[in-house]
């Protein structure tokens, strides 16, 4: 119960902070757990992997602070560091979606080689699915062996979605705890898979047709989270 608690106040203070909260602030305690991996200047600490090999720089750019990718071709932005047992935090929106033009990512656990698309965990980003768990090119989770099913299947979020209208930003959480994922949207637990086959990678964002804006991309390791809670 006292992992629960705390690890609940972890992530509404996260949310909180993501969303530009002007009311009273978390404790400095929780404040000072999350890292950012965008620095809102540039892409410092990332690389790119675009089908057929296209120019990144013609889908991907910061203006402002904040990272635009238009979306076409498909690909994605990735970590250079990899990572395990962490929660982040992705705050970002559709500019604007179309049929077939409304799709993204939250990819963990990326492993090489970098390919379109890698083995990983992906947090869908689709417009009306945030919150979906793929397990990609050969990745494999307790969840999605017993759907029987191939790749391209999720292990789906259950009840109501729970985004923002397209325009206003959304905070998609990825916990990777292990080998459990799980899916956080707006401050709703969505969705949640265990066993999973790969536990560390590079951490990316897709380029899959949707035109998007991200504004902030926070790492919080748990082993700080916990230290910070017994």
């Amino acid at each position: 119960m006292k992992f629960i608690a705390a690890f609940f106040l972890l992530t509404t203070g996260l949310v909180f902070l993501a969303q530009g909260g002007d009311s009273t602030p978390p404790p400095a305690n929780q404040r000072d757990l999350s890292v950012a991996l965008f620095n809102q200047k540039d892409f410092t600490g990332w690389t790119f992997c675009m089908k057929g090999d296209a120019d990144p720089l013609k889908t991907w750019s910061v203006t402002n602070g904040v990272i635009h990718c238009t979306g076409k071709p498909t690909g994605y932005l990735r970590t250079t560091q990899t990572y395990s047992n962490y929660l982040l935090t992705v705050v970002w929106r559709f500019v604007k979606i179309a049929p077939k033009a409304d799709n993204t990512g939250v990819l963990v656990h990326i492993q090489s080689p970098d390919k379109v698309w890698p083995q990983c965990v992906q947090n869908q980003g689709k417009s009306g699915r945030q919150g979906d768990l793929f397990v990609m090119a050969g990745a494999e989770c307790k969840e999605h062996l017993a759907l029987g099913k191939d790749a391209n299947t999720p292990v789906a979020f259950t009840g109501p979605p729970n985004e923002n209208p397209i325009g206003e930003w959304n905070t998609n959480i990825t916990v990777c705890a292990g080998t459990t994922v799980r899916a956080i949207i707006n401050g709703k637990p969505l969705n949640e898979i265990s066993e999973c086959t790969i536990s560390t990678g590079y951490i990316g964002i897709q380029s899959e047709g949707g035109d998007i804006e991200i504004r902030s991309i926070d790492y919080c390791p748990l082993k700080l989270f916990f230290c910070r809670a017994n």
